[in-house]
C-alpha cells in the first residue's frame, strides 16, 4: 500500500507548480509534458496499486 501512496503522492507533487506570480501573464507552462500526462498517469497507476493491495489476501492458501 505505501507504493501506492508513493506514486499517489509523486504524481500530485509532478502535477504542482507551473502558474505565473502575475495573475494577468498567462504562462504555457502548465501545458507540458508532465503536468499533462506523466503526472495523472502516475495518479492512476497508484490508484490501481491501492485497490490490488486493498483486494489482496495475504492469508490465501496456494
Amino acid at each position: 500500500m505505501f507504493i501506492g501512496l508513493a506514486c499517489i503522492a509523486l504524481g500530485f507533487i509532478l502535477m504542482s507548480g507551473g502558474g505565473s506570480d502575475d495573475p494577468n501573464v498567462f504562462s504555457d507552462e502548465i501545458y507540458n509534458f508532465r503536468r499533462i500526462r506523466l503526472a495523472p498517469t502516475l495518479v492512476l497507476i497508484g490508484l490501481g496499486i491501492e485497490v490490488y493491495a486493498i483486494l489482496l489476501n495475504p492469508h490465501k492458501k496456494k
